[in-house]
């Protein structure tokens, strides 16, 4: 009992006594987010009210600090408006959690304009939505950074503004996760690139969508480690560039590199796909491992890539539910069933995926210890699918805003 006692009161000790609840929002006695910023202390915990808050732009310098939406999602909007000429939150250096916030329009004059510009610490962002800015999250180059998103949306990269617009950027940081989050209509950038030295990539919805012009859906320039498990991957008829996923283009930044692809649908509308490149001769060694993967579309699976391919199988966009519902599940009579790979005998129990994604965003958990599908879906999840009749874009939220291609989304 005097252990217990003595540990309470150690912790009790060592947690900042001053650690508040800040609230801002209309009717609050904070009003402004960049007041809040300005406010918060190490520990705080800042709560948004729901609303449009346009122009609201701020730096935040804590070192440790909560930030989360109230009900419905608030949505900030740069309305011409930065931080620093970045974004329109810059995360200095810090422990950040950020949750339900959606961040819209972000232009600054370089052309590198964020939702959120993470520059150095540790930022986990939970069901945060990324919407018509030049970059949607982009983070700094430091080695010891880490970035986790889940249960995000990131869509609608802006056209004819001259920039090359990417809706997730990850420098050079040390790890970086994502998981159940959704990407599509990108444009001549990348929907996701990454320079980490470990990548996480698992059970996501990376395709691009009909009206997309992302160049790669998925891109690791200077090699790493990375894990790509369970998910879709798909680009469009409209883009300039055959390749899916690329790996290494820039040559290596950091000593351990391995690519490893398991149990992802990978979809091309384009003729004459290239599912996946690798840059072999830039590297010294590539650890290079390919299992269980759906190919579906005109196209070849690798280009320079050096191996273990095992138990991919090319289909056709008719062998699956419905794609243009976001519906990537093969049917329960399809001939691919039961032809997997079992990763847990060859050794590579890392790569076999414990859930599914989820619409409109997250993860399904499956049950289960060897899947037996090729591809993203082992079966019909609960809410892999759109509804019928919902648009293509339906998930995006509530707020319009147009551009200079599509007009109005929803």
């Amino acid at each position: 009992m005097r252990l217990i006692s003595a540990t309470l009161l150690v912790f009790a000790l060592a947690a900042p006594a001053w650690a508040a609840t800040l609230r801002v929002g209309p009717g609050e006695a904070i009003t402004r987010i960049a007041e809040a910023a300005r406010l918060a202390q190490d520990g705080d915990t800042v709560l948004i009210m729901p609303g449009t808050y346009r122009g609201d732009v701020a730096v935040w310098r804590q070192k440790r600090l909560a930030i989360h939406g109230v009900g419905k999602r608030p949505v900030l909007v740069a309305d011409g408006r930065h931080a620093e000429g970045k974004a329109i939150w810059v995360l200095r250096n810090g422990d950040f959690e950020i949750e339900n916030i959606e961040f819209r329009g972000a232009r600054v004059p370089d052309g590198n304009g964020a939702g959120i510009r993470f520059e150095r610490g540790r930022l986990t962002l939970r069901d945060c939505v990324f919407v018509d800015n030049q970059n949607g999250l982009l983070t700094a180059n430091h080695p010891e950074t880490e970035l986790v998103v889940r249960d995000s949306l990131f869509a609608y990269a802006p056209r004819g503004n001259g920039s090359l617009p990417h809706l997730l950027y990850v420098g050079r940081i040390a790890r970086f996760e994502l998981t159940g989050s959704r990407f599509h209509d990108g444009d001549r950038g990348h929907l996701v690139k990454s320079r980490a030295r470990v990548n996480e990539v698992r059970h996501n919805l990376l395709y691009d969508g009909p009206g997309g012009g992302a160049s790669y859906e998925l891109e690791f320039p200077n090699g790493g480690m990375a894990h790509v498990v369970g998910n879709v991957i798909g680009q469009s008829a409209g883009t300039d560039n055959p390749v899916v996923v690329a790996y290494g283009a820039e040559g290596p930044a950091w000593p351990e590199n391995a690519l490893h692809l398991a149990h992802n649908t990978f979809v091309s509308d384009h003729p004459g796909a290239w599912f996946l490149r690798v840059w072999r001769t830039r590297f010294d060694d590539v650890d290079v491992r390919v299992f269980n993967n759906l190919l579906v579309g005109p196209g070849i699976l690798a280009l320079g890539a050096r191996g273990r391919f095992e138990g991919n199988f090319p289909a056709l966009r008719t062998m699956l539910g419905d794609p243009d519902l976001l519906d990537f599940t093969l049917s329960d009579r399809s001939i691919l069933r039961g032809r997997t790979v079992d990763l847990l005998s060859s050794g590579d129990a890392h790569l076999v995926p414990r859930a599914e994604f989820g619409l409109p965003r997250g993860t399904l958990p499956l049950t289960g210890s060897s899947p037996g599908t090729p591809g993203a879906f082992q079966g019909r999840a609960p809410g892999a699918a759109l509804p019928r009749g919902e648009p293509f874009g339906a998930s995006v939220g509530t707020l319009e805003f147009t551009d200079s291609k599509k007009g109005p989304h929803p």
